[in-house]
């Protein structure tokens, strides 16, 4: 048995006439009468009972025909959803994302992302840059937006620079350095200072001692949060200057963000296996390819 004799007894069963359903087919009488007993032989029972007088279904028959009106019905479903999960209009995305350096874009993104390919169901998970790059390497998340980590080149993963963010240093609103264009590294030396922990990002905590060691300071460290937020919040407070990325939004507190100089920057990038390229988030990687380009980002 396979599909072509379920088409072919389907056809007979819905015209009750042998012509009519080769006609319909599009085959040789003959060869559909051949079809369904064939199928009458595999399944061990008569289907269709012939006479001069008319064509009429046995009640397996009539079993028959609503079972297969149900499997290729469901047959049809499964290979449009093949298709389109071919064309990257079905399946899953799994985006792992660092916070604030994706907050101002990835909403717009998501959101034409979605519109473009409804059918696939999208799952966020904000991490840390190390917690993104793991979950990547272990197949647990499909592409990641985040920082460069140190053994990133270890995990063998592929990358793509979406933008360089300088480093600011985030002051309150009346602290004498709100009205510089910029301020040099070497005048933050004494001062008191807060940035994210390392745990939180090797990264950015590399590049920001990097460029105080290239200035000849020894910074002056007296909190180190595990939250942005956080860090915003003691600067706020008064409790010091914090060393953060242009990205980083203070929203509507008292906050101003100086550029450093000499300028220092942490990439952001995309970051995905090579492995395993499922359409749906090579959709996504080429959308933000676009975005790239288009300076949305």
């Amino acid at each position: 048995m396979d599909l072509r004799h379920l088409r072919y007894f389907q056809a007979v069963a819905e015209e009750l006439s042998f012509s009519k359903a080769a006609r319909r087919l599009r085959i040789a009488q003959p060869a559909l009468s051949r079809a369904v007993q064939e199928l009458e032989r595999d399944v061990g029972v008569n289907l269709i009972d012939r006479n001069r007088r008319a064509t009429r279904l046995t009640p397996a028959g009539a079993v028959l025909l609503r079972e297969t009106g149900v499997l290729l019905e469901r047959l049809e479903d499964a290979l449009r959803r093949v298709r389109r999960t071919a064309n990257g209009e079905e399946g899953e995305l799994r985006l792992g994302y660092i916070g604030p350096p994706t907050r101002m874009f990835l909403g717009p993104l998501l959101k034409e992302y979605r519109e473009s390919y409804p059918r696939v169901t999208v799952i966020l998970e904000e991490r840390t840059p190390e917690r993104v790059w793991e979950m990547v390497s272990q197949g647990r998340l499909s592409v990641g937006l985040t920082r460069p980590v140190l053994a990133h080149e270890a995990l063998g993963l592929r990358t793509l620079l979406l933008r360089q963010e300088r480093f600011c240093a985030a002051v309150p609103s009346e602290h004498p350095f709100a009205k510089l264009a910029s301020v040099p590294w070497k005048q933050l030396a004494g001062e008191p200072l807060i940035m994210l922990a390392r745990r939180e990002g090797a990264g950015s905590a590399d590049a920001i001692m990097a460029a105080f060691q290239e200035a000849q300071v020894t910074p002056r460290l007296v909190h180190t949060p595990s939250l942005i937020g956080t860090v915003l919040q003691y600067v706020e407070a008064g409790a010091g200057i914090g060393i953060v990325p242009e990205t980083i939004d203070p929203e509507s507190s008292p906050i101003k963000l100086i550029p450093l100089k000499p300028q220092a920057t942490i990439p952001l990038v995309m970051v995905w296996a090579g492995e395993g390229d499922d359409p749906a988030v090579k959709a996504f990687r080429e959308m933000v390819k676009d975005w790239q380009k288009r300076k949305k980002l």
